[in-house]
């Protein structure tokens, strides 16, 4: 039998809670592809845009990705569509433009962008649903990824997106809400409208969320458990307060409203090997975070 990573993370039960990236600058460049394994080197850029982009936003620390829209509708339209997101949990913001070409990504300040600064682009009020659909670089991606694209781009087409890799290839098929920063995994089309119906209400979809990029994974994981322990689903009902680390252990406290909550997780990685991605060359741990304590405070 083929292996297919996300079938095997299924199989195994493993949990998805803190798994998302580490991050919150995010720059969305809109390119119709093919993407190629890396998509920033390997698809076809002119004059070498790809790599150099890809190591200003490395520098610093800006997820980059490409995206198109679904059914090849990239293809017919002009211009270079880029959203420029900011994943603050409590102010987030996203802006973009359309540039006449691919080579002014260079004249967009990325300093600005990873130091949480505005760039001077048009607001943008409405989400991004990005859906990974690399199939080059994991094939889960494409094939779990492209019917949710597709599906959700039915029920809402004006914010949903293909994008290259986003992270977490065994949790396929993956989504990133910008400007939230929200990762969620293991979504259908049925389930992938369920959680865009959610978002529209200003709500979180509990059983796929993965966690906020902002955040420790750690911490992602911490607010995952108390927004189930105390069903809080509002995207905005849960206020980080300060975290406490002591080798594996966490200790996050939040705020809902006029009260705060403490929430222990220990971290620990597991002792048997997985192979993580459909493409990895060899077998990795498995970090598990256990939420062992919530109590009102």
């Amino acid at each position: 039998m083929t292996f297919r990573c996300a079938a095997a993370s299924e199989e195994r039960t493993e949990s998805m809670a803190g798994t998302a990236s580490q991050v919150r600058a995010f720059l969305l460049v809109e390119h119709p592809g093919p993407w190629g394994v890396d998509a920033l080197t390997d698809a076809r850029m002119p004059d070498g845009i790809g790599p150099e982009l890809r190591a200003r936003t490395k520098a610093l620390r800006i997820k980059a990705a490409l995206i198109r829209r679904p059914g090849g509708a990239s293809r017919r339209t002009e211009g270079v569509r880029v959203f420029a997101a900011y994943a603050d949990p409590t102010a987030p913001r996203l802006e973009t433009t359309v540039l006449d070409d691919l080579a002014q990504v260079h004249d967009l300040d990325l300093d600005a962008l990873a130091a949480g600064r505005e760039l001077g682009l048009e607001r943008h009020d409405e989400p991004v649903i990005a859906v990974c659909t690399h199939g080059r670089h994991d094939t889960c991606c494409a094939e779990r990824g492209r019917p949710v694209a597709a599906g959700l781009a039915e029920a809402f087409p004006d914010e949903t997106w293909e994008s290259s890799h986003v992270g977490g290839d065994r949790f396929a098929a993956n989504v990133v809400v910008l400007p939230h920063g929200l990762y969620y995994g293991r979504l259908q089309p049925d389930t992938a409208r369920g959680m865009a119906r959610l978002l529209r209400a200003g709500e979180v979809d509990l059983d796929h969320l993965r966690g906020r990029s902002a955040y420790a994974t750690a911490v992602q994981a911490a607010e995952i458990a108390l927004r189930r322990w105390t069903d809080e689903r509002r995207l905005d009902g849960v206020r980080f307060v300060s975290r406490d680390v002591d080798e594996a252990r966490t200790d996050a406290v939040f705020a809902i409203e006029d009260r705060q909550y403490a929430v222990t997780v220990v971290s620990t990685r597991s002792e048997a090997l997985q192979q993580l991605t459909c493409r990895a060359l060899r077998e990795n741990p498995v970090m598990h975070h256990e939420v062992t304590e919530i109590r009102a405070l």
